[in-house]
């Protein structure tokens, strides 16, 4: 029991649902761009790697300042996990991400390891700065290289598609932190979003989040088509309904969630385009 016990604290401290969500957006976008079933779990799996060695990394790394303000939400402030357990935890799944990201070739491999030690970056340092978003801009910004320089003719993504994976992911960092602003100004973290204040951030996570998806519906080679437009109203309903929660119910992890739905819109339709 014991065992179990610390293997399903290990998922929470893993920050499950954004771990899941950006593995499978990999996986998917690297077999919609023409990698096939097998190479795409390869890129899903390198990246799975890289997430849990950032989520774990979080937990670490801010578990004085989660203990300081009763995160029981957080294994290791809640007593779930050791501070030891989740530091190895982290380092073994960092090292695995180095292995599995050079097994898909050195352009790919070199790609994804810098993007995420952009990501640790932000749990050592910059999210307690003005400069909190960069790290998501820059990480998220070059995942779509990762699949496309693993193919069997490597290149880099489109533009376009770079930018509103990078969109995505500053949309995302600003309606994670919404739930946190206060918690987290109480133990010296002041990000971008915790200057600016809630309702600045709340328009910048909707306004981010509804241009990566416009990005990628109007960017679709011969124009937007009708799914594509219903797939923009779904990204502006989602968003509308992230900035209502926002607004209305400011502890709630919906605005996050909703950030992960648009991005599982964009995503499907990046697929759909090939």
């Amino acid at each position: 029991m014991g065992l179990a016990r610390t293997a399903a604290a290990l998922v929470r401290a893993s920050h499950a649902p954004p771990t899941v969500a950006v593995t499978a957006f990999a996986g998917a976008f690297a077999w919609g761009v023409g990698a096939s079933a097998g190479r795409a779990g390869q890129v899903a799996l390198a990246v799975l790697a890289g997430q849990l060695s950032v989520g774990w990394s979080n937990d670490w790394i801010d578990a004085a300042r989660d203990r300081a303000v009763g995160r029981s939400d957080k294994p290791v402030a809640a007593g779930a996990l050791t501070v030891r357990t989740v530091r190895t935890a982290a380092l073994v799944a960092a090292g695995a991400c180095v292995a599995l990201s050079f097994a898909l070739g050195v352009p790919a491999g070199a790609v994804h390891v810098v993007a995420v030690a952009s990501a640790w970056s932000y749990n050592a340092w910059l999210k307690a700065t003005p400069w909190s978003w960069a790290p998501y801009a820059f990480s998220f910004g070059l995942l779509p290289s990762v699949a496309t320089l693993a193919l069997a003719a490597p290149h880099v993504a489109p533009v376009t598609t770079t930018a509103a994976a990078a969109l995505l992911g500053v949309g995302a960092h600003l309606a994670n932190v919404l739930p946190d602003l206060e918690d987290d100004a109480a133990t010296g973290v002041l990000g971008l979003p915790h200057r600016i204040g809630r309702r600045a951030t709340t328009l910048a996570a909707v306004t981010l989040l509804l241009g990566a998806t416009a990005l990628v519906v109007l960017g679709t080679p011969g124009g937007a088509t009708g799914a594509g437009l219903v797939a923009l109203g779904l990204a502006a309903g989602l968003a509308a309904s992230a900035a209502w929660v926002a607004a209305w119910r400011p502890g709630r992890r919906y605005p996050f969630l909703a950030a992960i739905g648009v991005a599982a819109v964009t995503v499907a339709v990046l697929v759909g385009a090939g």
